[in-house]
């Protein structure tokens, strides 16, 4: 954090250089400017109108909420106002009764100033088309917000702190102060000869954040009368390294992850391979992307899923995670989903040889019927499970198919006597997930006579005395 800024002048080409450098903005472009009417806020004002008429051409508005708090916020709105007017800064202000949305929403009252706050500067940036939003965060609530994660346990992402840019809903948030002390932007008001409002409540240290402000801060100044700008430094370096590593989580996830039968899957010595790290960076971002209405960012969650993986190595396990996420391992695959696996049940029948096909729905898949003579049979080359050949005139129609039930058995070739499709599928190695998407063939009778992709039954085995023989072979639903 640099200190000791002399003029508006100096302020401003060094703002101005830093948007040059992070793009924050572009000649021409439209900024709100959100101005509570305190220090920080009126500076913010006055700097962004400084670049804009010596600098960069820039189209500024001003945003002021109003939030029926106290008494004084009357008089925050009229300081706010009278700067614009002097400016030539169009005004746009909200009045809002926070105290009744408070009692409504049952949010404390912090969060629901700023919940209203941001719903009307998001509201002014849509009416004026503007690529962003400008905050008047400044060093010292860089540091502060620093210290408090810090405090609570935070990760890298965490006390990287606050973002100097943030994209949400196609809007920049831009805070161009956070290299900037407090004092500076009130030196600045001063020098400018504008005045600003004092917010008593900033002096109450049942808040969190005035406490850290007011006394932790203060405290640790004592070993370190430069703490606030070492924070802000850490934050700096963290976010930059913070950056890297999410754009490595998201290398990884391109690489390693694909749609599994449940939703995102992996395979676990890919995973395994990774830096620890990395891999707990992975998990997050899978998190995330299954809730992406909320960051999931408990190290806790993450890291048992981690260990999980690497420690326990059995075929197959499920982890309840909370909020209708599960993690479950088969084999070596590792998947992500939201609710528990679905439960398929259909059943379809095919009443003669001369029913070219059926469609699945449940499993998106397609069961094809060819009729064949022998010479075609002879001259096809075999694909293994793919497809399986039965004497049609040794079959009894309909032909039944189904989804899995517990209890289905079959007999196999070369084994007397017949074996569970369970027990056939866990041989195959056939993952739970994957055997959802398996469906089973009968014949007329109720006899098992094929597991498409695994086993064929002993039933109606083409022989030298066949004349009609029925091929079948199951495919995805949108092949041809």
């Amino acid at each position: 954090m640099v200190e000791d800024v002399t003029n508006l002048q100096q302020l401003s080409e060094e703002i101005e250089q830093l948007a040059s450098e992070n793009g924050l903005w572009s000649r021409g472009d439209t900024v709100v400017a959100a101005v509570s009417g305190g220090p920080d806020s009126m500076a913010l004002l006055l700097t962004l109108h400084h670049i804009s008429t010596v600098l960069t051409p820039l189209k500024l508005v001003c945003a002021h909420v109003h939030h029926g708090f106290r008494q004084e916020s009357d008089q925050e709105a009229q300081l706010v106002e009278a700067l614009c007017a002097r400016l030539a800064i169009p005004f746009e202000m909200a009045v809002v009764d926070v105290p009744a949305y408070i009692r409504e929403s049952g949010r404390n009252a912090q969060d629901a100033a700023r919940s209203k706050r941001y719903e009307f500067l998001f509201e002014i940036a849509g009416k004026y088309r503007a690529r962003s939003i400008a905050l008047a965060h400044h060093g010292d609530d860089q540091a502060e917000t620093v210290l408090m994660r810090l405090l609570r346990g935070s990760g890298p992402s965490g006390l990287s702190g606050m973002k100097l840019i943030r994209l949400q809903d196609g809007i920049q948030l831009i805070r161009p102060f956070l290299r900037r002390s407090k004092a500076d932007l009130v030196a600045i008001c001063r020098q400018s000869g504008v005045d600003y409002a004092v917010d008593d409540s900033n002096e109450q240290t049942k808040y969190r954040r005035n406490a850290v402000r007011l006394q932790v801060l203060p405290f640790l100044e004592e070993y370190n009368p430069r703490i606030s700008s070492s924070l802000v430094q850490t934050a700096e370096i963290i976010g930059s390294e913070d950056d890297y590593m999410e754009s490595a989580a998201q290398e990884a996830y391109t690489a390693l992850v694909q749609k599994g039968a449940y939703g995102p899957a992996m395979s676990a010595p890919s995973f395994l391979a990774l830096h620890v790290a990395l891999q707990r960076r992975l998990i997050k971002l899978i998190l995330n992307y299954l809730s992406p209405d909320r960051e999931i960012s408990d190290f806790t969650k993450i890291e048992l899923i981690r260990r999980r993986i690497a420690q326990d190595i059995s075929n197959s396990w499920s982890l309840d995670l909370g909020e209708g996420i599960c993690c479950i391992r088969e084999y070596d695959t590792v998947s992500f989903m939201n609710g528990p696996p679905v439960c398929l049940n259909y059943i379809y029948e095919l009443h003669s040889p001369q029913e070219l096909e059926l469609l699945l729905p449940e499993i998106q898949r397609r069961l094809k019927l060819e009729l064949w003579d022998e010479a075609r049979l002879e001259s096809h080359p075999r694909m293994l499970n793919a497809e399986a050949f039965f004497d049609a005139d040794h079959l009894h129609f309909p032909l039944i198919v189904r989804s899995r039930q517990p209890g289905d058995k079959m007999k196999l070739m070369g084994l007397n006597g017949s074996k569970k499709v369970k027990d056939i599928l866990i041989n195959e190695k056939i993952p739970p997930s994957a055997r959802q998407a398996i469906p089973i063939v009968c014949d007329g009778l109720g006899t098992l006579i094929w597991i498409p992709g695994v086993r064929r039954s002993v039933h109606a085995a083409v022989g030298q005395h066949t004349t009609r023989i029925l091929r079948l072979t199951l495919s995805d639903a949108g092949e041809a």
